[in-house]
């Protein structure tokens, strides 16, 4: 195992422990602040959601609060008082898969966020209603016919079918594709030409965790590390 493969490990482990410091710090300090009936600041507030490694838990820090306040989509919608179309958006871990809902009164769209608390909602710009349902898992585009490979500008990117059919689903990030063929074999490179088939999650992040360390912005930084050293 080379140098750069031991400081990517160390560095990995290093933000795995920063990770959990950081959670246990916070989750005790909202504890305390629940405990003795005080709010959270905007001060707090703006650390917590700046800061990257508390994103993700700043979900279940908010539960921990006295009492969380009503969405501001969902005051608007009952101070209108008027029946809106309601769109569902599945957003899977791969592909999306949207829906009407129906049309529905204030009160029913109230009821229907309170079952379920998970979901994210928000008042488009036409006065619909947007629901967002996030799902660890595969569309069925993405289970049927998902392939990930590069597009004709280096971009590792998602597609609906082999990428010479040139159905884009979503782009990633862009390759550092000098890099990846003086690093990888000739035969990975052609199966991410032709297109790798994503049919679970695991494999899905798998493919996308091998070729992030070849993301442009990624061998940037290490060079310029490399460079500082």
């Amino acid at each position: 195992m080379n140098i750069f493969h031991i400081k990517k490990q160390l560095k990995r482990r290093w933000r795995r422990w920063r990770r959990a410091i950081w959670t246990i710090g916070a989750c005790s300090l909202v504890a305390i602040m629940a405990w003795l009936g005080m709010p959270l600041s905007d001060q707090m507030e703006n650390l917590m959601t700046n800061e990257p490694i508390a994103m993700e838990t700043w979900g279940k820090l908010q539960e921990a609060a006295p009492e969380a306040a009503e969405d501001d989509w969902l005051t608007e919608l009952k101070r209108t008082d008027r029946t809106r179309i309601v769109h569902l958006n599945k957003i899977y871990t791969c592909g999306a898969e949207s829906s009407v809902l129906g049309i529905m009164r204030p009160d029913e769209i109230a009821a229907l966020m309170k079952a379920h608390p998970e979901w994210e909602g928000r008042l488009g710009a036409g006065g619909d209603v947007w629901i967002d349902e996030r799902i660890n898992g595969l569309s069925e585009t993405c289970s049927k016919q998902g392939y990930i490979g590069i597009d004709k500008d280096g971009n590792l990117t998602l597609f609906d079918g082999p990428p010479k059919k040139e159905k884009v689903i979503r782009t990633f990030f862009q390759l550092d594709v000098e890099m990846m063929e003086s690093a990888l074999p000739a035969d990975v490179l052609k199966q991410l030409q032709q297109g790798i088939r994503i049919q679970d999650v695991e494999e899905y992040n798998s493919v996308l965790s091998t070729f992030s360390d070849f993301a442009l912005e990624q061998t940037e930084k290490v060079m310029q590390q490399n460079e500082e050293q």
